[in-house]
């Protein structure tokens, strides 16, 4: 009988913990941004620096947790064609998963349309905190996306190397 009751107490911890794990992962830590007006930025060609671009319907989300939880969704009625004119593109955008429950962006929709062109992805903030870019990409219905990327800079010195010659010298937490 007492096996019986020691292995139950076990599933019951198992599952409770199983839980709250997933719970944590998926939802605690998520807060949603409030829009300031300047949420939407993409670098400019012509100076290097982040600019406003015309936006409309913004919805985001970002954790405390991690910088590369931040995840927003907007549209913009500025033709795809004159954004690519303006503003810098970003190579090897790989956009992260969103939680399920923030249903704007999907982020496997998303990389297909970056990948047949349907889609462009543009510098939003290089160095946004530390070794972190922030990445707006936009499609030709204007439908517009914004995360979070690991740059060059953060892969190496997030692995505990030192920062190449090109990059910022790290914070001295790195």
């Amino acid at each position: 009988m007492t096996g019986k009751i020691l292995s139950l107490l076990i599933v019951v911890c198992a599952v409770v913990a199983g839980g709250a794990l997933y719970y944590l992962q998926v939802y605690a830590y998520y807060e949603e941004v409030e829009t300031t007006g300047e949420d939407v930025r993409m670098t400019a060609v012509a100076s290097g620096e982040p600019e406003v671009i015309a936006y409309d319907g913004f919805e985001g989300i970002d954790a405390d947790s991690s910088p590369i939880r931040y995840r927003a969704c907007f549209t913009t009625e500025t033709p795809l064609a004159e954004l690519s004119e303006t503003y810098q593109p970003y190579g090897g955008a790989v956009p992260l998963e969103a939680p399920g429950w923030f249903e704007c962006f999907d982020a496997g929709a998303l990389g297909a349309k970056l990948e047949d062109g349907s889609a462009m992805a543009f510098m939003g903030e290089e160095n946004i905190e530390y070794g972190i870019d922030r990445i707006v990409a936009v499609g030709e219905d204007g439908q517009g996306w914004v995360w979070h990327q690991i740059n060059h800079c953060g892969e190496v010195v997030f692995d505990g190397q030192p920062a190449p010659e090109e990059c910022p010298p790290p914070p001295d937490r790195y």
